[in-house]
């Protein structure tokens, strides 16, 4: 008999507008949270997350994700979240600022929170991420023995991505079947 085993986020959040809860979730995860965005998600989501964490009174330090999950990218990132003492890794955006998030947290044993942007691939919910070199270049698979924490969903902020990313994400969900 061949078993089946499913794996998913510990808190798996999905609606219009939940973004503006999402210090109520985090406070579950811990009272300082590192942000891990781009500047474009920053800059999309930025205000409403920091409304959100000073309404739940959550410390944070947000990071600027510089565009590869690499090593090198992780590490530096791990630093930072250890030097301010943060207690949850909360990555915003895309699958390889999420995958970033996810290593991050893992080197750091903490938590992690994942907000996707886009709905492009299922970077969110998996227990594992893609890393590659500073230039880009496929590197390794990263794999964790949990998924995520939290996974909150912002369907508003989703539809707003470019459609081709939603077609990637179609595509990638086919690819992967649950």
């Amino acid at each position: 008999m061949r078993n089946f085993i499913f794996s998913s986020p510990g808190k798996y959040v999905q609606g219009s507008g939940v973004l503006d809860e999402l210090g109520h979730y985090l406070s579950a995860l811990g009272s300082k949270a590192f942000l891990i965005a781009d500047d474009v998600v920053w800059g999309i989501t930025g205000e409403r997350v920091q409304a959100t964490l000073k309404t739940a009174d959550i410390a944070y330090r947000y990071e600027r994700f510089n565009g590869e999950a690499s090593g090198n990218e992780i590490l530096r990132l791990a630093s930072v979240a250890r030097d301010e003492q943060t207690a949850v890794v909360v990555g915003l955006g895309g699958g390889k600022t999420l995958d970033t998030a996810k290593a991050v947290a893992d080197e750091l044993k903490h938590p992690v929170a994942i907000v996707p942007t886009v709905a492009s691939t299922d970077a969110p919910c998996s227990a594992l991420s893609v890393i590659y070199s500073d230039d880009g270049v496929f590197d390794s698979y990263r794999f964790y023995t949990k998924n995520p924490e939290l996974v909150l969903v912002d369907t508003a902020v989703c539809a707003q991505a470019p459609v081709r990313l939603f077609a990637s994400g179609i595509a990638d969900g086919l690819a992967t079947y649950v």
